[in-house]
């Protein structure tokens, strides 16, 4: 199992907004071989800098078939219209990758 997530410092005030563009979004993960599921997590208010923390989380069955979601057109169809909301963005998301080593 191979679990991808990409953290996002989102400007206060501003929570509501990429919730929406995330629920607003066409989505074909489900077409993608080994995808398992996705959340969207939502965290604190960093009040000292002045940010809240959002995280995309996805499930794959393997590493190679997460590298091959970001090499498909699905990959660039679901992140095209991406840079169209940087003012509620507190600098790029930074990604995370994680190879299960136990599991329930």
């Amino acid at each position: 199992m191979f679990v991808a997530m990409n953290r996002f410092h989102i400007v206060p005030g501003h929570e509501e907004a990429f919730e929406n563009i995330w629920k607003g979004r066409e989505s074909s993960l489900a077409e993608m071989p080994g995808f398992q599921s996705f959340h969207l997590l939502r965290g604190d208010t960093n009040t000292e800098e002045g940010y809240t923390l959002f995280a995309s989380h996805t499930i794959w069955a393997s590493k190679d078939d997460f590298v091959a979601w970001t090499k498909s057109e699905n990959f660039r169809q679901a992140h095209k219209n991406a840079g169209d909301n940087r003012g509620i963005y507190l600098g790029p998301p930074k990604f995370e990758g994680f190879t299960a080593v136990v599991g329930a």
